[in-house]
């Protein structure tokens, strides 16, 4: 049988991975797959670093449209990366009735609704397991591994720059800046880390995360997104002293609740950003650039994928099983496959995102406040005013001559909108002294 035949658009970092993965476990891949994979032509403006990585294997062009275009290329690899030109690629390639490989989380995140139907309408598969978590088989766990499942909710650690920062934070003391500099300086964060500094990257994940799990479309403009530029070493070690640690998390949940509430079909949340995590849980000692995965399905309970979730071998590991996976279902009939969401394309819900002011979550409130007797009680009252219960209550004692001191509630849970009510009251006391800091806490139960 003759090889199937792939090209691939970029050889960066993750492409020459995929590269030289393939050609190293060749004979390993092929006794799984059925036959031999081959990329036989690589595109990218740079072929002479592109001839370097693959010397006489294959031919390097500098025009992606031309692997496109080739009649005996059967799967197209899109590594380009952005939502600009590699949109237009991958559209084009599925015209072109190529099956496609992406990593690209970004265009799928945004533009997945789009690409799918297209893929759908032309009886090919777009494959994109490497796009979350790397060489981590979420993608795979979710619609597969788990099918039985009516799947509760999914929280990840998806960004290893970020918990690298964290993990520095907590380990040495250091404040935000540093733990940057410290990452760029190893390599684990770009010049410009915006994307993952904010959350967006982690945001684009979980949107693909949640669109799998309860099947429905793709919707990254509904997510809420808050990244750790403004996490401060002294929240990081309160929250040691109280047995959490903080983790940049991507969490969607599905909300059963409303539905009962008389509120139609009910809720899915999709969210990022910094919660405090209970230090025994198995995700809370998930340090470095390493990222992890817990899914909570009603059948099989709570599960956790842990693994490393970038880099140019892990993330060609998934690039290349879903090439594994293209070439067993190529001949097979389109109605067949496995859906691109879990679920058939005719029975996504509409199932709505919450906003935020809807998301029920406990607190970390940390205070600066006036030293001075009645303090505490104006703001526990204000708190039982608006029906937010208190878990736990931590006080600095004051040095000597300080006429102001730490306060640190943390909260049962509650809905967001109500306490965003009671920090605008607790903000505008006289004897809070600076803007409160305010934490989500997720006990991961």
């Amino acid at each position: 049988m003759k090889p199937i035949q792939v090209g691939l658009l970029g050889i960066g970092t993750v492409g020459s991975g995929t590269f030289k993965v393939l050609q190293r476990n060749q004979e390993e891949i092929r006794r799984r797959a059925g036959r031999e994979i081959a990329i036989t032509v690589v595109a990218d403006l740079d072929q002479a670093r592109a001839r370097e990585v693959v010397g006489d294997a294959a031919r390097v062009v500098g025009d992606a449209r031309a692997v496109i275009a080739d009649p005996a290329i059967d799967i197209v690899i899109e590594l380009i990366g952005g939502c600009g030109i590699a949109k237009a690629l991958v559209l084009e390639a599925i015209a072109a009735g190529k099956h496609v490989v992406t990593a690209n989380k970004a265009l799928l995140a945004v533009h997945g609704t789009e690409i799918f139907a297209a893929a759908r309408a032309k009886g090919v598969i777009v494959a994109f397991e490497a796009a979350v978590a790397g060489g981590i088989p979420i993608i795979k766990a979710l619609r597969e591994g788990l099918t039985a499942n009516r799947i509760e909710w999914v929280a990840g650690i998806i960004n290893g720059t970020t918990n690298f920062i964290l993990s520095e934070m907590r380990a040495k003391g250091l404040d935000f800046a540093q733990a940057l500099a410290q990452a760029q300086a190893l390599g684990y964060a770009e010049a410009d880390p915006s994307f993952d500094i904010q959350g967006v990257d982690a945001a684009h994940k979980a949107t693909i995360m949640s669109a799998i799990a309860f099947g429905i479309p793709v919707q990254f403009d509904k997510a809420h997104v808050e990244g750790i530029t403004a996490l401060q070493a002294v929240d990081i070690r309160y929250a040691e002293q109280l047995g959490y640690r903080i983790k940049l998390l991507g969490i969607t949940k599905r909300r059963d609740d409303l539905a009962e509430a008389g509120a139609g079909g009910g809720g899915i949340e999709l969210r990022v950003h910094p919660a405090l995590v209970p230090a025994q849980r198995l995700i809370a000692n998930v340090e470095g650039a390493m990222n992890a995965v817990v899914v909570h399905g009603d059948a099989v309970g709570t599960t956790l994928y842990y693994g490393k979730g970038a880099g140019s071998e892990p993330t060609a590991s998934a690039v290349i099983a879903d090439l594994v996976d293209i070439t067993r279902l190529h001949t097979a009939d389109p109605h067949h496959r496995v859906p691109h969401l879990a679920f058939q394309p005719g029975s996504l819900a509409a199932t709505p995102i919450l906003p935020i002011e809807g998301v029920v979550t406990a607190f970390y409130l940390r205070l600066v406040v006036a030293d001075e007797a009645g303090v505490l009680a104006r703001i526990t009252g204000i708190l039982a005013e608006h029906d937010i219960s208190i878990d736990a209550v931590l006080q600095r004692e004051s040095g000597e001559g300080e006429n102001q001191t730490d306060l640190i509630i943390l909260t049962h849970d509650t809905a967001e909108g109500r306490m965003n009510k009671a920090l605008a009251l607790m903000q505008a006391l006289p004897t809070v002294l600076a803007p409160i800091v305010r934490i989500r806490k997720e006990e991961l139960n």
